[in-house]
């Protein structure tokens, strides 16, 4: 198994961003990490340097809807690292609301961030990747882009369909081409965030400790794509794909 050491995390000042910077730290790993919030990525940042001392952190203050800046960030920190192994575009938004009920503007935000930025985010890191001839890029989808959904997921579902496509097409790409450049998507079924937070109970939903656990093993093994955890989402995933559309949106 490919070590990678030297990883980029967009969306790493709260939930699985957070979560993954953590595990990533205890395995020993130089961390690039990216947000909105630089004050809480600040304090991140001097909780990982004290828990674990032998590794390199740094931080920069990233919105990824700014695509310049996407662009600019990155090769900052591959400087400050002096390289990046891998990168794992995880920022996005969890927000919706139904298709035609006067909120174009949640949805477009939420298309804009989850998608457009995505594909931004992906830019960046594959051409850091192709100068080097080697990387490992990670892209954070979601169940929801197994179908289409209602209501407010409407919007939400149909970004992580197009970010788990634009993976694939990437990585269709580099294994035509052979180039050694790992692509992996990742599938996240109901793991409990601070979005999910203020949501009524949902079933299935999986610690935070559990969910990021099992990406993080996920990655580390560079699987091309990961339903996590895989109980009960990869049965789920099988379902949702081949169960009535009626049944799905239930």
């Amino acid at each position: 198994m490919t070590v990678r050491s030297k990883i980029l995390i967009t969306g790493a000042s709260s939930g699985l961003g957070e979560g993954m910077a953590r595990t990533f730290a205890a395995l020993g790993r130089d961390l690039a990490l990216c947000a909105r919030r630089t004050d809480r990525l600040q304090a991140l940042r001097e909780e990982l340097l004290a828990a674990h001392p032998g590794i390199n952190v740094s931080v920069r203050s990233l919105d990824v809807n700014d695509h310049q800046q996407v662009f600019n960030v990155f090769d900052a920190l591959r400087a400050d690292l002096g390289g990046l192994d891998r990168v794992i575009v995880n920022a996005g938004l969890g927000k919706g609301q139904p298709i035609g009920t006067g909120r174009f503007d949640v949805n477009l935000q939420t298309a804009q961030t989850n998608f457009t930025a995505a594909l931004a985010q992906c830019e960046a890191a594959m051409k850091i990747f192709r100068h080097q001839r080697c990387g490992h890029l990670v892209v954070v989808s979601s169940m929801s882009a197994m179908r289409g959904l209602p209501r407010n997921l409407t919007t939400y579902a149909a970004t992580k369909a197009g970010v788990s496509a634009l993976a694939e097409g990437i990585r269709a790409e580099m294994t035509v081409t052979r180039t050694p450049i790992a692509v992996t998507t990742i599938h996240p079924g109901y793991i409990a965030t601070d979005l999910s937070a203020g949501a009524a109970k949902t079933p299935m939903m999986t610690s935070t400790e559990k969910g990021v656990r099992t990406m993080v093993r996920a990655i580390e093994r560079e699987s091309t794509e990961a339903k996590v955890p895989a109980w009960p989402w990869v049965p789920m995933g099988f379902l949702m794909r081949h169960l009535p559309l009626r049944l799905v949106a239930r």
